[in-house]
């Protein structure tokens, strides 16, 4: 297998990962992902589509990530994990896309808006 390169997004995090067959390092702007990610449940978010398809450890992975929090980092580098692993194999699309880790969760923060303290809170009225 040649190196596939895809990529994900979540928040404002974006994530570039190369992938190709290995020992499953997986490498997170230049440092490991234990060292990134100190929270244990994050590099399981990571780690969700290799377990889902049972192929840990079977893929080293170098990603470049930028944007946002560690959780949004952690989401985009699964989807575009999940993305990689359809395109070396088509036959493990649906049991990511049945976990959900094919869709692009489309959510943003809200902007703020004139007149009002956040996005829709209001200032605080004072009757006297």
């Amino acid at each position: 297998m040649e190196i596939s390169n895809t990529s994900g997004r979540r928040k404002t995090s974006v994530a570039r990962i190369y992938m190709q067959a290995g020992q499953g390092n997986i490498t997170i702007n230049g440092r490991e992902m234990k060292a990134y990610f100190a929270n244990e449940l994050l590099e399981n978010i990571v780690n969700q589509p290799l377990a889902t398809v049972e192929q840990v450890g079977q893929y080293d992975i170098k990603v470049n990530v930028r944007g946002g929090g560690i959780s949004a980092q952690a989401e985009a580098i699964r989807l575009a994990i999940s993305k990689a692993l359809v395109g070396d194999n088509s036959e493990v699309r649906p049991a990511l896309k049945k976990e959900g880790f094919l869709t692009r969760d489309p959510r943003m923060v809200e902007r703020k808006k004139f007149g009002k303290r956040k996005a829709r809170r209001s200032f605080q009225f004072s009757k006297r």
